[in-house]
């Protein structure tokens, strides 16, 4: 009689890679890592089923810290890649990932309508409210009169992604903290069960090039919307209020959450069958080509 196979368990180590981390010593990219490892093990997701796609910048060397498949994308298009592989493989656990700038900047086009198509995969943004990979100039969540190379008389008034994503009534929309990894990977766990575009942008604290936005500045302001009594996050116009503040008090949860028709639903692998595991019909190419005759 054969043995009954165990379940293995996964652990951290399932997703650890040996490439040696090339981040500042006190990154918030650290803990931000610690936390996507430790949502990754709580859901029991194989390396092999997992696809992270990210952009460039510091943030966008995070998947070569992770052992998982991985696509590189240029500066500020892993929306559409990460949208793309999802849509051929439902099978996967897609995963974008990429900076502040990477994702609100260069990639704010893709950032709008990947929101608005609703496409099943989880949006993780390392915010720390500066481009640190080209030495500390603005990026677009930098505060009011933030002082750099670019920008010496100051910067101009910041993008607020959080409510941008509530207006385009995107379905998830979350922010998370890298200095509290355990409520972090809760969040980031919940982005990736939720059925549908799930954004977490993540407040990061990058200790070589933002001296404002440090460490103590976030411990001293930022407050879980779990704690507050009655908090609704199914109401849209309560988490627009949420996502408003910054300054003295800093949000930090899931703010806002709906369910909305995902765009996978409206074509025609809505079966959840990959692209690889159909079969090929020539008959197909051969109509196409009748008509370019």
């Amino acid at each position: 009689m054969a043995e009954e196979r165990k379940a293995v368990s996964l652990t951290e180590n399932d997703y650890f890679s040996d490439i040696e981390i090339a981040w500042c010593p006190g990154c918030g990219n650290f803990g931000i890592l610690k936390a996507v490892k430790q949502a990754l093990v709580d859901l029991q997701l194989p390396p092999q089923k997992v696809l992270f796609v990210s952009g460039i910048g510091q943030a966008g060397k995070f998947p070569h810290y992770l052992k998982c498949n991985m696509l590189n994308e240029l500066h500020g298009r892993s929306l559409p890649a990460a949208a793309a592989a999802k849509i051929v493989n439902p099978e996967l656990t897609v995963i974008a990932e990429g900076g502040d700038g990477d994702g609100y900047g260069e990639g704010g086009n893709h950032y709008l309508h990947a929101m608005l198509r609703n496409v099943d995969f989880t949006y993780l943004v390392h915010n720390n409210q500066v481009y640190a990979l080209t030495k500390g100039q603005t990026s677009p969540t930098s505060d009011q009169g933030f002082v750099s190379k670019t920008t010496p008389n100051g910067a101009h008034e910041a993008l607020n992604p959080l409510a941008v994503a509530i207006a385009t009534n995107a379905s998830f929309v979350a922010r998370g903290y890298a200095g509290d990894i355990p409520q972090l990977s809760r969040i980031i766990g919940a982005a990736i069960q939720h059925k549908g575009f799930a954004l977490v942008d993540i407040l990061q604290p990058c200790v070589s090039f933002n001296h404002i936005n440090t460490y103590q500045f976030f411990q001293e302001r930022v407050y879980k919307v779990e704690d507050e009594v009655g908090y609704d996050s199914a109401d849209r116009l309560k988490a627009f209020e949420k996502a408003l503040e910054w300054g003295d008090k800093i949000p930090t949860g899931i703010l806002y959450k709906v369910e909305r028709p995902v765009f996978e639903d409206s074509l025609w692998q809505a079966d959840g069958i990959p692209l690889v595991k159909r079969k090929l019909n020539p008959q197909i190419a051969v109509h196409l080509m009748k008509e370019l005759i």
